[in-house]
């Protein structure tokens, strides 16, 4: 009996990735890693001129984009069909894609500034599942993983609604995991903490806030966009095939 693992099993040789909010930040970093791994990656994202910009940079005919928001119906339905034009299949979807157009307390927040973070955050996310899990069960199984975060574990203040709608998504990932594994297709997320994005920056470009939040870290810093790409280059890969509705933490240790 050979012991030895197999590192073929973290190849996405012959898998096609769609990620949402890919342009930048976490989703780029998840998409190049999946192409570095030998996957076929559709990137989009709102801003057409951000992913016109990072395709040219990467150069690569297996590395393409369609501009799409995600919480418009129509651009979503078209988003999944072009990946199906392009490549003949989706093994693997990262719902990444998010907003937080506020910071406040939930009781200043405005009813649309619920409708339009759950929209995006959570219903964005269960349309896609939705709309890509039948062509993932006719191939034979595929990997959903919704990015979530910290805040839907351990709320922040001025971050409520946020929070909401990130726990909600873990839900979303147990209820999908339970109804879809009798297909072979697992669903798990990702709950980043402080990373170095744009998304964060009012967080992290404010030193004196920086130095608080990270002095309470046992690793002592925030994490660049890449130290996520291996957790979810694990879930899309075969190395992962017994893992779903599981719920994998990249915090630096700030839940414990």
């Amino acid at each position: 009996m050979n012991e030895n693992f197999d590192e073929q099993r973290l190849s996405l040789n012959g898998k096609t990735a769609l990620i949402t909010g890919a342009s930048k930040g976490i989703g780029l970093a998840i998409a190049k890693a999946y192409l570095s791994l030998g996957a076929n990656v559709v990137i989009s994202s709102r801003n057409e001129n951000e992913l016109i910009k990072v395709t040219k940079e990467v150069g690569s005919q297996k590395f393409i984009y369609k501009k799409c928001h995600v919480g418009n119906r129509e651009e979503r339905e078209s988003l999944v069909q072009f990946v199906l034009e392009h490549f003949g299949r989706i093994d693997i979807l990262v719902n990444n894609a998010a907003i937080n157009p506020v910071f406040l307390p939930i009781a200043d927040c405005e009813e649309n500034t619920f409708d339009k973070i759950m929209e995006i955050n959570v219903k964005a996310p269960f349309v896609l599942s939705n709309l890509v899990v039948n062509h993932m069960k006719e191939q034979g199984g595929g990997s959903i993983i919704h990015i979530s975060s910290v805040e839907g574990k351990n709320p922040s203040e001025g971050l409520g609604l946020y929070s909401v709608s990130k726990a909600a998504l873990l839900m979303l990932a147990k209820s999908q995991a339970k109804e879809w594994g009798k297909y072979n297709v697992r669903v798990n997320t990702i709950l980043p903490g402080l990373i170095k994005t744009k998304f964060s920056e009012t967080i992290w470009q404010n030193e004196e806030f920086l130095k608080k939040w990270t002095s309470k870290l046992p690793l002592k810093r925030m994490a660049e966009p890449e130290e996520i790409a291996g957790l979810a280059v694990f879930l899309a890969s075969d190395a992962a095939s017994y893992c779903t509705g599981g719920e994998y933490i990249a915090d630096g240790g700030y839940l414990l």
